[in-house]
């Protein structure tokens, strides 16, 4: 298909303007999001199901993506147990419990523990040498699993200080420097957390999430062409990771290749379901900057159906009222 964007500029404020207003639509709720770690602190490179309950039963369930990666977005403020739910036949079902605020965000990273009969827990060729660094200190790690045991408990700041302890007694701790990034990329620290990323990248230049997280970091600082180039070697590692495929489209988008985004983010969608209904707004947005209305209400139909309480929903129902 052959988009013609004809006024880049205007299409980019459109979306920057719908960015501001997913933003204020999410502080009306709580945020959670968090990662879910192999016994050995590594990324889990497989989907797992995250259900959240309270006291009144289940609340919803999302699956992570290929990273381990997860979000909850427009929750009630409340006390929410976490159970993940990965490989049956290899780790026991996790739960932990944290407070979710309005308006503010939630961080959590949830450690896996293998059965006893297990096997081995993670391929070699999908983790980088980096991430299983048998150099690392005892006390380094100590403090990073201090670090996650803060994040755990909501205390940010303690985390980012067990992680800079972490980091100062084994500098080459790329998996510190990774965390460490997306603590600061939690807060909004763009600046700070894309040093920590490239860090860890240039201790292991076949890292992928630091990869994806920097360009994660590059997108929202709208840097669109320095977050393609990112990208690009991350999905050579992990062709098939639906959160490097999503933000890839969100960069095409951003430098006008429609597309190639359109593309991007259709495959993002059918590789991570729901979890990824984000790509279907942006489609909304791409075929409404590009004139093409029924495509346009059609794909922001999709996304309200497949995330009815989503960040985004409110403003795709006003787009659908426009452009029926």
């Amino acid at each position: 298909m052959n988009f013609k964007c004809t006024n880049l500029k205007r299409c980019l404020v459109m979306t920057g303007i719908l960015f501001l207003i997913s933003a204020a639509a999410e502080a009306q709720g709580g945020r959670l999001s968090g990662n879910v770690l192999l016994p050995n602190g590594a990324f889990l490179n497989e989907r797992a199901r995250i259900t959240l309950q309270t006291n009144r039963g289940v609340r919803s369930s999302v699956f992570t993506d290929n990273q381990g990666h997860f979000q909850f977005n427009g929750l009630t403020p409340s006390i929410y147990e976490v159970v993940v739910e990965a490989d049956g036949d290899r780790f026991e079902v996790a739960k932990v419990t944290i407070e979710v605020f309005s308006g503010a965000p939630s961080f959590i990273n949830i450690n896996l523990k293998e059965k006893k009969s297990s096997g081995p827990t993670i391929s070699a060729a999908a983790v980088s040498v980096g991430e299983l660094d048998p150099a690392i200190p005892a006390q380094a790690k100590k403090e990073f699993e201090l670090a996650n045991g803060a994040v755990k408990s909501g205390k940010i700041t303690d985390a980012i200080a067990h992680l800079r302890k972490a980091i100062a007694i084994y500098p080459a701790y790329l998996m510190a420097h990774n965390d460490l990034g997306a603590q600061l990329l939690a807060q909004g620290k763009l600046d700070e957390a894309a040093v920590e990323f490239r860090r860890a990248i240039q201790l292991d230049d076949k890292a992928f999430n630091p990869r994806l997280n920097l360009a994660i970091v590059f997108v929202q600082q709208h840097k669109f062409s320095a977050a393609v180039a990112t990208l690009t070697p991350a999905l050579a590692l992990q062709p098939n990771s639906p959160a490097a495929i999503l933000y890839h489209g969100l960069a095409l988008e951003g430098i006008g290749d429609l597309t190639g985004a359109e593309h991007e983010l259709r495959i993002a969608y059918d590789l991570g379901g729901a979890a990824y209904a984000v790509a279907l707004f942006h489609l909304g947005q791409i075929y409404m900057n590009a004139g093409e209305r029924e495509k346009a209400r059609k794909a922001f139909e999709s996304y309200v159906h497949a995330a009815p309480s989503g960040p985004n929903t409110a403003e795709a129902k006003i787009m659908i009222g426009i452009l029926k």
